[in-house]
């Protein structure tokens, strides 16, 4: 189907339906068209800079801390998620998200426990309204240690 119309400054523009073998039908309409676009910097890149353990006394012997030492290039985020996978990362063990308040310089500490050693993938996502960032790492937790 096809028709024309025309309005006050006489462009004419003309509407174009063809059908779909999918069930549907696509428009395409030529013309003059208006639009704005925000442009915004987002999170640029994630980087992880530092992995420590952290001594943890007898009485919490049964799982190991680990801080992430991360930074990020761009917008500031306001929301950080870990996922912790095995060694492939394929198969997520865990998730964990929180909210963030970055303030000046994107720098910031991440610590996660770790039930029982073994090698781990973790995947580092900053996030913010606009946009997301991922870092990874593999990791060997060895009973209060880590490399």
């Amino acid at each position: 189907t096809a028709g024309a119309s025309s309005n006050s400054d006489s462009t004419t523009a003309v509407e174009f339906m063809e059908d779909n073998p999918n069930g549907g039908c696509h428009i395409y309409r030529n013309g003059y068209y208006r639009a704005g676009i925000s442009v915004v910097e987002g999170i640029l890149e994630v980087n992880i800079i530092q992995m420590m353990s952290i001594q943890t006394t007898e009485s919490q012997a049964e799982n190991s801390l680990v801080d992430f030492v991360v930074t990020c290039q761009g917008s500031l985020p306001t929301d950080v998620c870990t996922v912790v996978s095995d060694p492939t990362c394929q198969v997520s063990k865990s998730v964990v998200c929180d909210p963030i308040i970055v303030t000046d310089e994107c720098l910031l500490t991440i610590r996660r426990a770790f039930e029982e050693p073994g090698t781990y993938c973790i995947n580092i996502t900053l996030g913010d309204d606009t946009s997301q960032a991922l870092a990874s790492a593999l990791i060997s937790v060895n009973g209060g240690e880590s490399t």
